[in-house]
């Protein structure tokens, strides 16, 4: 029958084999360790270190006090296997093997999860650096509109025409005479004005903040999530909305 300080270390020397990267030497209640805080455990603790079946592989500092992490050594296996049965070390490994992977799984979700953010503030951004260039060229799109003229606006791309305009209200006015039971997705009306009117993405967002400020048509919000927002360059940022379907006002 092993004593009381060779039972502790076999036990000890059976958590690190499953953590070869290093395990603290003495744990706290959140955060387990190689052995307790007792008196007994500090003294397995030193006899393991000193008979060199564990190595300090570092030291990490947590306020005042500095902690132990050790690492299994070869001599250290050699003892675990002489003590404890083939079968009970590997029995430890694989539950240290499904510990990781369940851990992985978490990583690979929030990885996941981290990328539909980054692809929801980068349409955002879009929308609103879209939004920035056109309103700091207000003046000259409204002057445009009024001399039937066509200067460059922010990007080099000419203002709208006002027959850019009667073909989104056209458009809209045959959408809602068709009895579609959705307001009409952007991507669709820029698809069915852009052959008619000869416009630009950005002339399309341009004619339909226009007609939106002259109260003829409703811009309606993309209420799903952003990072399952189809064919984005077509959304509008309107107030702090995304806009992404257009109806006609009665």
């Amino acid at each position: 029958m092993a004593d009381k300080s060779t039972q502790l270390i076999v036990a000890a020397l059976s958590r690190a084999v499953a953590d070869p990267a290093g395990v603290p030497l003495h744990g706290t209640k959140s955060a387990p360790g190689l052995f307790a805080a007792t008196a007994p455990a500090r003294q397995a603790a030193q006899r393991a270190k000193d008979d060199q079946f564990l190595q300090v592989v570092r030291t990490e500092t947590h306020g005042k006090n500095a902690q132990e992490i050790c690492a299994l050594t070869e001599k250290g296996m050699t003892y675990l296997l002489g003590q404890a049965s083939p079968k009970q070390v590997l029995e430890e490994l694989v539950r240290a093997l499904d510990a990781k992977q369940t851990q992985l799984a978490g990583l690979v979700d929030a990885v996941r999860q981290t990328q539909g953010s980054l692809q929801s503030f980068q349409t955002i951004a879009a929308n609103v650096l879209q939004a920035v260039n056109t309103k700091s060229d207000i003046g000259a799109l409204y002057s445009a509109w009024a001399s039937k003229s066509a200067p460059a606006v922010g990007n080099g791309k000419p203002a709208p025409e006002p027959n850019s305009f009667q073909a989104i209200l056209a458009i809209l006015a045959q959408w809602q005479a068709s009895g579609a039971t959705e307001d009409c997705p952007l991507p669709e009306l820029f698809r069915r004005a852009q052959p008619a009117a000869a416009l630009t993405i950005g002339q399309f967002h341009d004619a339909l903040r226009r007609l939106h400020e002259q109260a003829q048509i409703y811009l309606h919000p993309w209420t799903g999530p952003l990072s399952e927002l189809p064919a984005p360059p077509y959304a509008l940022l309107v107030g702090h909305e995304i806009a992404y379907y257009a109806s006609i006002r009665k």
